[in-house]
């Protein structure tokens, strides 16, 4: 912020723009983590891992208006042209920019993807676009040292254009989170783990679901109808220490055990479900 001061740099500016919401939006974050850690109450009886998920939205909606931000600040240097001053400092603070937020990213990502948090995953491409961002600087300061002031606001504009692609790619994936949408690939590895524990004859009514960060899992499995019902409780027990097994995330399980090959078990409640 102090070398947009001396520098009059738009293309900082707008990277300080960026960084500054992005600084911001670990704020919700950071208050959603906390909240998905209380027990459930009678209220909420799923608990608040949701309020991940309503976190991320809030993060789109900044990156949006960061985007919204850089446009108009990169408009009006066209109208209004500046030299831009000091610029070895101006190039100097991109560099540091664009390591520090690539770094950053990285981290967030990484451990985003390990715990399952959609949320953290934008977060970590949010800091993805201030290293773009931080590298736009960095083109602006090299045009600004031969003269050319256009590509500072030039830079700023092609920016905002990654932004708001990023902020395309990250309000995508966290509608689909919200809307309980989940990777195919996950479904598949869950049913797959389930049908390799012995006893289970077969899995039908498999349902998955991101909860925050949390893997919710329902599904019905057919065992042999003439075995002991303490027998069919333990392996419905040794399918929820599979999953727990199979994925680095928290997973919460329900599992309905119901006999195998007795097309009558549910007649009671057939006609509900059609």
């Amino acid at each position: 912020a102090v070398i947009v001061f001396f520098s009059g740099s738009v293309a900082l500016l707008s990277d300080t723009l960026h960084n500054l919401t992005d600084a911001l939006t670990a704020i919700p974050l950071w208050i959603a983590f906390a909240l998905g850690r209380r027990r459930p109450t009678r209220r909420y009886t799923y608990g608040f891992n949701r309020a991940e998920d309503a976190a991320g939205l809030l993060i789109v909606l900044a990156i949006g208006v960061s985007a919204l931000l850089v446009i108009f600040e990169s408009t009006r240097r066209f109208v209004e042209p500046r030299v831009m001053d000091h610029i070895g400092w101006v190039i100097g603070a991109g560099i540091v920019g664009a390591i520090g937020n690539e770094l950053v990213a990285r981290y967030r990502i990484r451990v985003g993807r390990a715990i399952g948090s959609e949320a953290l995953v934008t977060d970590g491409r949010h800091a993805r676009t201030d290293a773009l961002t931080s590298l736009a600087v960095v083109a602006a300061g090299i045009g600004a040292a031969f003269g050319v002031a256009w590509v500072d606001p030039v830079a700023g504009l092609i920016v905002a254009g990654a932004i708001l692609w990023l902020m395309a790619r990250s309000a995508r994936n966290m509608s689909r989170r919200v809307l309980d949408g989940i990777e195919p690939e996950i479904v598949d590895e869950v049913e797959t783990s389930i049908r390799t524990v012995v006893g289970v004859e077969d899995v039908t009514d498999l349902r998955v679901r991101w909860h925050g960060h949390q893997l919710r899992i329902a599904a019905s499995i057919a065992v042999d109808p003439h075995i002991p019902v303490k027998t069919g409780h333990d392996i419905a027990h040794d399918v929820e220490h599979a999953l727990y097994h199979q994925f680095s995330c928290p997973v919460s399980t329900l599992i309905h055990v119901t006999p195998h090959g007795e097309s009558g078990s549910h007649e009671a409640t057939a006609h509900h479900r059609r």
